[in-house]
């Protein structure tokens, strides 16, 4: 059985991140989702796309090293 790959992170599984980082970082990811109107997941999903491709808007379109 082959495991489902998902192009966009879960709420769940932000949940899980979210509960792994540093209060201040969690505090600010928080802080920006609620300033731009944006799902939690969505900004977390944002931040490593960016972090990993320059020219990411997400997972979606993320290729690692591209952006470098």
């Amino acid at each position: 059985m082959q495991a489902k790959l998902q192009e966009q992170l879960s709420l769940a599984d932000a949940e899980v991140i979210l509960g792994r980082f540093p209060e201040r970082i969690r505090a600010a990811l928080i802080a920006r989702a609620a300033e731009i109107e944006y799902p939690i997941e969505a900004v977390i999903e944002m931040a490593i796309a960016s972090f990993l491709d320059t020219e990411a808007l997400g997972f979606v379109d993320c290729k690692p090293g591209r952006g470098q």
